[in-house]
């Protein structure tokens, strides 16, 4: 386990602590976000191959089984937290829709990390993705009683974007030029440690203002949806499959959302203020991404 992998957590509540105090110089790289996570996932496609996908395939009712728990248990989560700390609606709203939306390009590092299966994460990513399409505007008008719209097109180019085209690179360089990527294969998993605590860092600096106004028991609810999910998906997964590196890739699938689609929906649809539990989670579930990825790190296959 190399010395980056050991201090991931580390690193990236440094990062996030860097960019709340010093979000200037971080503020003007957003653009940037979008090809680092494309160099990650071509560094994940590098370490995969077809016969990968195949078997994630072939495991269709465990992504069933993981489906149910990312659409079914996170927006309920969301909702009952929501009642129990007597949320105001608009934060609510916030909250459910992250429950709602699908995982996102993040669980899909931190499996790549953790030596999770990888080729399982980005099939659910890619697979919930799509029935977000439907899925959440449904559930978002069954806790809230309003329906949201979901920019199907642009979401999909952007997942063929950040996700597809770069893993799909990888997985053929490594199917059929393996030598050429050897050095990518040996130090991929540092190079995406780098590249994610500079996206956290990003994150945090362009949200500082808004968790300048956050309440701490915000933060405790954001937190407790981002961890009931972890451990739901965990222990739940570990008692229908008896595997832990799949109980590993289910337990960051359903507790890692697509925290910018919600923060997204939340700002068109509800306003500002109900846009805070998504801002809020896309920097709580990297650090407690990070800090599973790291202990997982450790742990034989």
């Amino acid at each position: 386990m190399s010395l980056l992998q050991r201090y991931f957590p580390l690193l990236a509540i440094s990062a996030s602590a860097f960019a709340y105090f010093w979000p200037d110089w971080l503020v003007g790289q957003k653009s940037l976000i979008v090809y680092l996570l494309g160099a990650v996932m071509f560094c994940m496609g590098s370490s995969l191959t077809l016969n990968d996908f195949k078997r994630a395939i072939q495991r269709y009712p465990l992504i069933l089984f993981a489906l149910v728990l990312q659409f079914g248990f996170m927006p309920l989560i969301a909702w009952q937290l929501s009642l129990l700390a007597g949320l105001s609606a608009t934060l609510t709203a916030g909250m459910i829709l992250v429950g709602s939306v699908p995982g996102g390009t993040a669980s899909n590092v931190i499996c790549y990390i953790s030596k999770a299966d990888v080729a399982l994460s980005i099939t659910l990513t890619a697979i919930s993705t799509c029935l977000a399409v439907m899925v959440t505007p449904l559930l978002t008008y069954a806790y809230l009683s309003q329906t949201v719209e979901v920019d199907t097109f642009r979401m999909m180019i952007s997942i063929f974007y950040i996700v597809i085209l770069p893993v799909g690179l990888g997985v053929a360089l490594n199917q059929y030029f393996r030598i050429m990527i050897l050095p990518i294969q040996k130090f991929g998993a540092d190079i995406s440690i780098v590249m994610i605590c500079f996206i956290i860092s990003i994150i945090v600096a362009l949200n500082k203002d808004n968790l300048l106004s956050v309440s701490p028991i915000l933060v405790g609810l954001v937190l407790a949806h981002n961890v009931s999910g972890l451990i739901l998906g965990y222990f739940t997964s570990l008692l229908f499959t008896r595997n832990k590196t799949l109980s590993k890739t289910i337990a960051i699938e359903v507790g890692m959302q697509n925290s910018g689609l919600a923060v997204a929906l939340a700002v068109k649809f509800f306003g500002a203020t109900s846009a805070l539990p998504g801002a809020l989670f896309s920097i709580i579930h990297n650090v407690t991404g990070s800090l599973l990825a790291s202990y997982w790190a450790k742990k034989p296959h």
